[in-house]
């Protein structure tokens, strides 16, 4: 007899981080993420989406055996944007059972609509997009990039059935890192813009720490609102703390920004792409994991950039700088016959032509494609894609 469990102990949250390994283990594409990184997701003290929101989990067990996992979410900066209120589902896992699968969805959908909510969304993240956002609904044969989820394919059915709707669909671009795979028309572009001396495009390594931290500030929240992409402004404390806990992967030779007249006008982080180290880890970073992560990490070459972040604020957006940062990076790691082969820019959303004309342009393929479903509950408020919404903005 299936029965749905709250998570409220130390051990229940164990269960809830390790039972993937146990659905997955006969899945040679399912990369383990790091423990640490699911915990802190639902740790008061490390996620600041829990000052102005709320969190539950939920266990399907039968007797002492875990079938399935779930956690539904508020994000108190973000779920108010469409005019209707959204509530959040995420971390779905589940045996391939439609019924234990429906038993996990109905749960999240009743505690949402008892606070409220008009309105589930999911599988996403209880914080930033860049991470754990999606289902993969092609790229099976694949395994995944950093932060990002590995889900089963019989997974798509159940949100299907359910009637969950593809509120919009985000792409993993890859590209083989040579400059004979860009477009005439990157190059063109990219060239034309340095014709102009007033255009710089530099390192993490070339400027250093404090002005990157100024840089990424200044774009970023010039790039991005709330209205548009849902997403906060950011403070100098939060750059500061992500450069923090990214130190340990940082290749400052993979992250790019760009200037015009000294002012910051765009930036381009890449990092290694760090999954090709984590799946010899079994998730765990103890001193055993942590002399793993150096030998891989300085004896076997990553061979993946991964792009997590691109923006070009509005006033220099359509001259060409996107094209100049690809290009520069391009011909910079050719010519240092660096180890990266493979150039991988995740999160690109079908909602966002412009930069997918620009994956084209670099000779780019999708990858894999994660989806984001919503479900409305109301009858009075109309399903609109996010592409489609964002048309008038």
């Amino acid at each position: 007899m299936y029965l749905l469990d709250e998570v409220s102990t130390s051990k229940q949250s164990r269960v809830f981080v390790e039972m993937p390994a146990t659905l997955y283990k006969n899945c040679e594409n399912w990369v383990r993420p790091l423990d640490k990184d699911i915990y802190n997701v639902f740790d008061e003290a490390k996620n600041p989406c829990f000052k102005k929101g709320k969190c539950k989990r939920w266990l399907l067990m039968d007797g002492n055996k875990c079938l399935g996992r779930v956690a539904a979410f508020i994000n108190g900066m973000t779920y108010n944007l469409d005019g209707y209120k959204v509530g959040q589902m995420g971390f779905f896992e589940c045996i391939n059972d439609e019924k234990a699968a429906f038993m996990l969805f109905d749960k999240c959908v009743e505690w949402l609509k008892s606070e409220g909510m008009d309105c589930i969304e999911g599988p996403v993240n209880f914080g930033e997009r860049i991470e754990w956002w999606g289902l993969l609904t092609d790229g099976f044969d694949k395994t995944p990039v950093y932060g990002m989820p590995y889900t089963h394919k019989y997974y798509v059915k159940f949100f299907d059935n359910y009637g969950f709707k593809d509120y919009f669909k985000q792409f993993t671009y890859r590209a083989k890192l040579e400059v004979e795979s860009l477009s005439k028309v990157v190059i063109w572009k990219s060239d034309r813009l340095f014709r102009d001396k007033n255009y710089k495009v530099l390192t993490y390594g070339q400027i250093g720490r404090d002005k990157a931290i100024d840089s990424l500030l200044e774009v970023y929240n010039k790039t991005w609102n709330m209205e548009v992409h849902g997403v906060k402004e950011i403070t100098r404390d939060e750059v500061e703390a992500i450069y923090k806990n990214l130190q340990p992967i940082i290749d400052k030779d993979l992250i790019y920004f760009a200037y015009y007249d000294d002012k910051p006008i765009g930036f381009f982080l890449m990092f290694p792409e760090m999954n090709q180290i984590l799946k010899h880890l079994n998730g765990k970073m103890n001193l055993l994991g942590m002399a793993k992560f150096l030998y891989y990490k300085n004896f076997r070459k990553i061979d993946v950039a991964l792009g997590q972040l691109f923006g070009v604020i509005p006033e220099y957006q359509n001259k060409g700088v996107e094209a100049a940062m690809i290009t520069y990076f391009c011909r910079e790691k050719v010519e240092q016959n660096s180890s990266y082969k493979y150039l991988e820019l995740n999160w690109v959303g079908d909602f966002n032509p412009p930069m997918m004309h620009l994956m084209d342009y670099i000779g780019a393929h999708v990858a894999r494609v994660h989806t984001t479903y919503r479900l409305i509950f109301r009858d009075d408020i109309p399903f609109v894609r996010s592409a489609d919404k964002n048309k008038d903005k």
